[in-house]
């Protein structure tokens, strides 16, 4: 089925949802992948329906990741599941490490199927992998409460090994690449249903949370005081990784004496559980952040691994943001431009009377000076907008009344198309 099939399938979809083809159809707002926190690995699982019966499967997001890739012996079972050739369109948008051969005459290592590289990010390993295609559906929103499904038979994804599954989230069976390239997920998604920008929105939580393809059906209010900064391309190893510049960061209102450093490339990862700084801004940071904490009355304890940094939670105010702790400003582009962290997305409690700062030592010389993790992305909306490269973010959606999870997608409760 090519993209204009699915295309008319959807609007068949949106018909029968409506109710008549006579009444003006309902254009879809957003697609929705669900998404549940492990709380074993701290990683973010999507439920994905793929393959011949569109059965879910269970990835874990990287939002820097360049594409889908599945464990073979389970995908493998799928009548459906195509090769791709190294010579087609398709393994070039893909950027392949294999050349293209034809049978009988091709070059001497060269292979007639698309090659990839495939990059387990957790476990920090990689391997060759085989590009395919199948069958992959996915929820629509229409802003009603309606939802509907339509699909695509010819979905790429890369087909790996049993092997790159290590410390992957129990019963995940590979990842779900949100990046900027030319097969990632969103990108598949906008070019299948070309109505929709090139854009995606992360929305996660300690419990559910949602990827939403195409806009967000988080309402007007949110999206209207969001603030926007620009993305900054950088490769990271086999991705094309989402940054953006930090130009100064303060604490309590004060601000942090690296103005030597210039600024500061940060990633955006949901791989990584907590924000890494390297070393000398992390002892910067620290240091400010303890002295601006015992300003407040708070009692630095025993820490707690892997955190460096704890304090005694009695007795101290916590509300719907979090604890009442200093408040953590990363500012972007200019003064008015400013990330605002909250003491629920700085503080981990680890016992009913110890809190750690949710802030770890990256190391000396890591690859990135900042790398904010999922913790602190927890309850803000974040839109990645690949056209334009910007992103997009809202202040901490705990201070409305609803958050992250309370956005409920029924990708296993309805029937598929």
């Amino acid at each position: 089925m090519a993209a204009s099939d699915d295309f008319v399938l959807l609007f068949v979809l949106i018909f029968l949802v409506s109710g008549s083809v006579s009444q003006n159809p309902i254009l879809p707002k957003a697609g929705i992948i669900p998404v549940t926190k492990d709380f074993s690995t701290l990683q973010y699982v999507a439920d994905v329906l793929v393959g011949e019966n569109l059965a879910p499967v269970k990835l874990v997001v990287d939002l820097n990741g360049p594409f889908v890739w599945v464990d073979c012996e389970v995908h493998s079972v799928s009548a459906s599941q195509q090769p791709v050739e190294s010579c087609s369109l398709k393994c070039s948008m893909a950027k392949p490490i294999s050349g293209c051969s034809r049978p009988g005459g091709g070059a001497v290592h060269d292979s007639k199927i698309c090659t990839l590289q495939a990059e387990n990010t957790i476990a920090r390993m990689s391997t060759s992998v085989e590009l395919k295609e199948d069958r992959m559906a996915i929820e629509f929103w229409d802003g009603t409460g309606s939802g509907s499904f339509a699909r695509s038979e010819k979905f790429l994804f890369s087909c790996a090994p049993n092997l790159l599954l290590k410390g992957l989230a129990n019963g995940a069976k590979g990842m779900l690449g949100l990046g900027n390239s030319r097969i990632s997920f969103p990108s598949q998604f906008s070019s299948t249903f070309g109505f929709f920008q090139r854009k995606f929105s992360l929305c996660l939580s300690p419990s559910d949370g949602a990827v939403f393809l195409g806009g967000n059906p988080l309402g007007s209010e949110v999206s209207s005081s969001m603030m926007y900064t620009p993305l900054i391309s950088k490769k990271d190893g086999l991705q094309e990784g989402y940054y953006m510049n930090v130009k100064s960061i303060k604490i309590s209102g004060k601000k942090l004496s690296l103005h030597h450093l210039g600024l500061l490339s940060t990633k955006i990862s949901t791989v990584v559980p907590y924000t890494t700084m390297e070393s000398k801004i992390y002892g910067t940071f620290v240091e400010a952040y303890v002295k601006a904490a015992t300003s407040m009355n708070l009692t630095l304890v025993t820490p707690v691994a892997p955190f460096e940094i704890c304090f005694s939670s009695k007795g101290v105010e916590n509300q719907r943001i979090g604890p009442n702790v200093p408040i953590i400003d990363l500012i972007l582009q200019s003064e008015m431009v400013k990330w605002r962290i909250y003491g629920r997305n700085s503080m981990v409690p680890v016992s009913d009377e110890v809190m750690c700062l949710a802030f770890l030592d990256g190391g000396l010389s890591p690859k990135d000076s900042i790398v904010i993790g999922g913790y602190q992305i927890e309850d803000y909306l974040l839109e990645f907008n690949l056209g334009n490269s910007m992103l997009g973010f809202s202040s901490s959606l705990l201070m409305g009344q609803k958050g992250c999870s309370d956005f409920e997608a029924s990708v296993m409760s309805r029937e598929i198309f």
